[in-house]
């Protein structure tokens, strides 16, 4: 009786990993529309960047690819999550060109026309060159090289000069913590990287102000539930890069908890400069 109950108890377990990530994940995917909002309502994407939509559309198409059934089997949350947020990407992506200069729209447009053709040879080695097993093993790499790549970019601009940390800033205003991620990403990576960012600029100033509590909730509570999910699968390729995202997670809780005590009127610089 217990070996067929624990199965079905491990399989529930699962499953609710799953959807609760997805669940998690939306609202990080949700959470540039305020930037969006302004672009629209000013005509003008400003200083805004393109470049995390562009990243974590690619990155949501390879985790989209390896979680749908002829790549893998049995970890389809992984391709519903990633689809809705390529669907996302992709619609940012098409505001920030209707709304961009001549320059940025054709540099934007070609970025996104390379993530398709990208995508296009993935699908298309992964189809017609590969058996199943190297297919799921090839795109499973691919997937994990995507994250890490996310997840190293923010180093080589985190600085200890405020003011250019001001400008990393504006650039994760853009992507408003969603282009975590990550992780991805199941989520989306690009949150990791703006964790990374975040975390810099908190021990640099002493001041969660700029800190968005309830986004880093929401980005380890997804890492956590995606991490029990490829646990349980045993699957490599899903629960190694949202364990990172829980460290980080962990991480930039600890870093609010430990300085938002020590937040105080000095640390309450403007965030972004707003020419008229």
């Amino acid at each position: 009786m217990s070996s067929v109950a624990d199965p079905s108890f491990r399989n529930l377990c699962c499953y609710g990993a799953g959807i609760a990530g997805n669940a998690f994940a939306f609202v990080l995917f949700i959470s540039p529309l305020p930037t969006f909002r302004r672009i629209v309502r000013n005509g003008s994407t400003e200083q805004f960047s393109a470049m995390p939509y562009i990243y974590s559309l690619l990155n949501c198409l390879i985790c989209m690819w390896y979680g749908l059934p002829f790549i893998s089997y049995g970890v389809v949350l992984v391709a519903t999550v990633n689809s809705i947020g390529a669907a996302f990407q992709l619609a940012y992506t098409a505001v920030f060109i209707a709304f961009a200069d001549a320059k940025e729209r054709f540099k934007v447009s070609g970025l996104l026309a390379a993530v398709f053709v990208v995508f296009g040879l993935i699908m298309y080695v992964s189809l017609a060159l590969l058996d199943h097993k190297t297919r799921q093993t090839f795109v499973g790499y691919l997937s994990v090289a995507s994250l890490i790549f996310m997840f190293a970019s923010p180093l080589s601009i985190i600085v200890s000069s405020y003011k250019l940390n001001t400008i990393i800033l504006h650039v994760l205003i853009c992507c408003d913590l969603t282009t975590f991620l990550l992780g991805h990403s199941d989520d989306p990576y690009s949150l990791f990287s703006s964790t990374l960012a975040w975390q810099n600029l908190v021990i640099r100033t002493k001041s969660v102000e700029y800190m968005p509590f309830y986004l880093s909730l929401s980005m380890f509570l997804m890492s956590v539930s995606f991490f029990v999910y490829g646990v349980l699968l045993h699957d490599f390729f899903i629960y190694i890069p949202n364990g990172i995202g829980t460290i980080l997670g962990i991480i930039q809780l600890l870093l609010y908890a430990y300085f938002k005590k020590g937040s105080g009127e000095e640390a309450r610089l403007p965030l972004l400069v707003t020419h008229t």
